[in-house]
């Protein structure tokens, strides 16, 4: 059995320790703070053995050193962003599988917000960390990739199993939210979703992990090959429409 310890960190990011009660072994998903990392593991029993970074932005990667220093704990993370990355022993990218225990998780490319930046799937779990690649109804910042490398990236997302729990980084649900109902106003399952999300937020419960099937139908960023989105936004071309979205996204004040 696979167990996902969620804990907040740093101002809003969440930690995840990923562990295998069959194997004993603990999976740090990113590495943003290294004390509460540890703490974490040590409240629950558990050894810190591996460390997988989705990207190389500090809040993602920071806690390497000290954790395994701490540990010995071995790091994975994106090939692309190996220079950037301490600690890291194992490079991986598109397509490549990693295992905790007997368990596999399947390396995706979701460049975009960064260059390498990768997700983690674990198909037999029906879970995905994501890191800054998408979020509850939104996506990164495009500091790095470009429209079409992001939108290639999320095609890839949109591809999983429509029940696969997504686990992303940082708590940014209520603001995307805003967002999301200024990009697709007369969407009735948005409607519905916001109101739950602003019920969760008010009593300070984490709005994630979240369920792909949901976003599909309401995230507008996963949403740009969407005929009715594309009208709004782009007309008729999905990179064109995900580029007015992250333009409009990245400007707004709502």
């Amino acid at each position: 059995m696979l167990e996902v310890h969620q804990f907040p960190c740093l101002s809003d990011n969440y930690g995840f320790l990923l562990h295998d009660h069959d194997s004993e072994e603990t999976v740090c998903i990113d590495t943003p703070d290294a004390d509460e990392y540890l703490r974490q593991a040590g409240k629950k029993g558990w050894q810190i053995t591996q460390i997988w970074n989705t990207h190389w932005h500090p809040d993602h990667a920071g806690g390497n050193e000290t954790i395994k220093r701490v540990t010995n704990c071995s790091v994975t993370g994106p090939k692309a962003e190996a220079d950037k990355i301490a600690g890291i022993d194992r490079m991986v990218g598109q397509g490549d599988v990693i295992r905790i225990g007997d368990r596999k998780a399947c390396v995706i490319d979701v460049g975009g917000h960064t260059l390498g930046h990768v997700a983690y799937h674990l198909p037999g779990a029906r879970m995905a960390f994501v890191g800054d690649s998408v979020f509850a109804l939104g996506c990164g910042r495009m500091f790095e990739g470009t429209p079409e490398q992001f939108w290639t990236s999320l095609k890839r997302v949109k591809a999983l199993p429509a029940e696969t729990m997504l686990y992303c980084a940082h708590e940014y649900t209520a603001a995307n939210a805003k967002f999301a109902v200024h990009a697709d106003p007369d969407n009735a399952e948005l409607a519905g979703y916001v109101e739950e999300i602003l019920k969760h937020r008010a009593n300070d419960q984490p709005t994630v992990p979240m369920k792909l099937e949901r976003e599909l139908a309401t995230n507008p960023f996963l949403r740009a090959d969407n005929p009715r989105v594309q009208a709004r936004w782009g007309g008729g071309d999905a990179v064109a429409t995900f580029a007015a979205l992250r333009r409009a996204k990245d400007d707004f004040r709502g």
